[in-house]
């Protein structure tokens, strides 16, 4: 086993979105990350997922989303909620969103086998930004099916927002956890 592998999966750390910091991923650094996603598991060549970049000059229309979001689920939140709700879209110098889509043409695939390629298409791309330097995390919710961002990011009937994913360069912040050894995950009939 290539042992700079091993290091680079075992290295790699989820960072919140909010303490991802410049700089992030460049064009050519993206482009190899994406790269990554086109290794994963498909059965029956699908490819079931995709994923949309929310390019800076696009944050404020996230934002008006995130709003719009929690306005429907809470109309009486404060203006205080509603401006940390905008901020949200603003984490990370490199934003992504994982679409699932579970193209009903296509049910002959199980959706939980589209989930597990998607998973594997994300941890690719997490562990290839890791080899780059960059560090990454993932957020998702409540809010990944609202209206506005199903809108904002026009998805399909088929289509399904996952989660965020954040590429950048991590901020000084809470020590590694202690990861589980095998042990405990692992048995044998």
């Amino acid at each position: 086993m290539d042992p700079d592998l091993l290091h680079h999966m075992t290295a790699r750390r989820h960072v919140s979105l909010r303490r991802l910091a410049e700089p992030g991923p460049d064009d050519a650094a993206l482009q190899s990350i994406l790269a990554a996603a086109a290794s994963a598991p498909d059965h029956g060549r699908l490819r079931p997922w995709r994923f949309i970049l929310v390019p800076t000059h696009r944050r404020a229309d996230l934002g008006a989303a995130f709003v719009e979001t929690l306005v429907a689920r809470d109309p009486a939140c404060s203006e205080e909620a509603r401006a940390a709700a905008c901020a949200k879209a603003y984490n990370a110098p490199c934003l992504l969103v994982a679409v699932l889509c579970d193209d009903p043409a296509a049910d002959a695939i199980p959706r939980d086998e589209k989930l597990v390629s998607l998973g594997c298409a994300i941890q690719n791309m997490l562990v290839a930004a890791q080899a780059r330097c960059f560090a990454s995390g993932l957020a998702s919710g409540a809010g990944m099916g609202a209206p506005a961002l199903r809108r904002l990011l026009g998805l399909g009937p088929h289509e399904q927002a996952l989660c965020f994913i954040g590429f950048g360069s991590a901020e000084a912040g809470a020590p590694s956890r202690p990861r589980p050894g095998p042990d405990t995950f692992f048995s044998s009939l």
